[in-house]
């Protein structure tokens, strides 16, 4: 059977399903014509060539052209619903800092940073706790492919001060954040300097091209995108008639399940930062929904935050596939450790999401705000909402987790901090 649009599956935060609003026939959008032209002439491409015009497209892709995140957006993230998700995130990374030692400096690099309010949010808690950060020199560098969005970033984290084109060629940008730390950035991973960091990638895997594919009884074939025959301007899904490099390429030969997506840009980004944290040191924390190589068929389009067939108006609406946690931990190769996926209800319980709510609560002023922190929270805690379908992984250097001088006295219990929000969070 071919892959359809699932019903029921809503983009978590945007809270509501069903069917996505019917068109004008002014919206045969521009990549819809590109695409067609396309596949007239070469015949089917692939989900990820799809997904890669839709989405980044440098004229019309849907993030190039406009971030679609926030109320009037098409879907809304944790960042956006409560200032509490990034200080916490702020304090996970300040206790990594604490329990490898205090390194010097730091980097923080964040992926897609979406409006810069995750950043703008752990740049606060970084700022409250300055003391302790004192004797550090600290740096952000955002990883960003969307002019609009570096724009709305720059305006959320520098008030707008801003220098494009610095001297620095790696970046095409620099400011200076609200509250004195120096920010760059960059179009690509490879571009931020080597050292020390903290990475952080919060709903951007699961915007990364994937693959499809489908098990039959001659074994994998790929689904493709092709020109519905029957509806002329529109875009149907086929199976390839025969294997593609990429079954030959991205299928794990002890594969269980009938239908596979598979992210190979997530694969070469994980590769990346695993090897970067096992020179330089330093962790990775991914914020995504996603599983633990189980899910088979994910991928789904929001507009409106309403669902959105993946097929129509190409270029109008995000597209989305949950990440698979078993393929980025396969993909490290061993390089660093990994943690989790655990539940972000979870993780936020682990970092002391309780008390934190607790303590806004006594210092509102009025109903108002109260209710909106207890909404807020139960939309980041509720299983149905995004406590359950929102996963944090972790990449920690090995020495990070055993002692190297304790593996063969397994006897004397090695006094390495916990992790925190993958355990309890203990800040002496």
């Amino acid at each position: 059977p071919l892959p359809t649009a699932p019903a029921a599956a809503t983009r978590p935060c945007s809270g509501a399903g069903g069917q996505a609003e019917p068109e004008g026939p002014s919206r045969a959008t521009a990549i819809l014509r590109h695409l067609l032209l396309k596949l007239r002439a070469t015949g089917p491409v692939t989900v990820a060539e799809y997904m890669r015009e839709a989405l980044t497209n440098p004229g019309q892709g849907y993030y190039t052209r406009r971030g679609g995140i926030g109320e009037s957006g098409d879907f809304v993230t944790s960042p956006e619903i409560s200032q509490v998700f990034g200080e916490l995130i702020g304090i996970w990374y300040i206790s990594e800092w604490i329990a490898m030692g205090k390194p010097k400096a730091f980097q923080l690099v964040e992926l897609g940073p979406g409006r810069g309010t995750l950043a703008d949010d752990i740049l606060r808690v970084f700022n409250q706790l300055a003391s302790l950060l004192s004797k550090c020199d600290v740096s952000i560098h955002l990883v960003e492919v969307s002019p609009k969005l570096s724009e709305i970033q720059a305006l959320m984290l520098t008030g707008g001060k801003v220098q494009s084109n610095p001297e620095d060629k790696s970046a095409y940008m620099k400011g200076v954040s609200k509250t004195g730390i120096p920010i760059f950035w960059y179009r690509d991973i490879q571009d931020v300097p080597p050292g020390y960091s903290f990475y952080l990638a919060h709903e951007f895997f699961d915007a990364l091209p994937i693959h499809k594919f489908q098990r039959m009884e001659k074994g994998w074939r790929e689904v493709l995108v092709d020109i519905d025959p029957e509806v002329p301007d529109q875009l149907r899904f086929v199976l390839s008639p025969s294997s593609t490099p990429a079954t030959e390429n991205f299928i794990q030969p002890e594969e269980t399940r009938d239908h596979v997506e598979v992210c190979p840009e997530a694969g070469v980004i994980i590769q990346r930062l695993a090897c970067r944290i096992e020179k330089d040191g330093g962790a990775a924390l991914v914020a995504d929904y996603g599983h633990d190589g189980t899910k088979t068929d994910t991928f789904r389009g929001f507009r409106n935050h309403k669902l959105h067939d993946v097929l129509r108006a190409p270029g109008t609406a995000d597209l989305t596939a949950d990440v698979d946690f078993s393929y980025l931990r396969k993909m490290t190769q061993g390089r660093t450790a990994t943690l989790g996926p655990i539940k972000q209800q979870e993780f936020l319980k682990n970092m002391g999401i309780d008390l934190r709510l607790q303590v806004l609560l006594q210092n509102s002023r009025d109903t108002a705000t109260r209710e909106q922190l207890l909404h807020s929270y139960d939309m980041l805690m509720n299983p149905k909402k995004m406590g359950d379908c929102f996963n944090f992984f972790a990449l920690l250097p090995h020495h990070r987790l055993v002692h190297p001088d304790k593996k063969h006295k397994p006897e004397s219990k090695s006094h390495l901090p916990p992790v925190a929000g993958f355990g309890e969070l203990l800040l002496k």
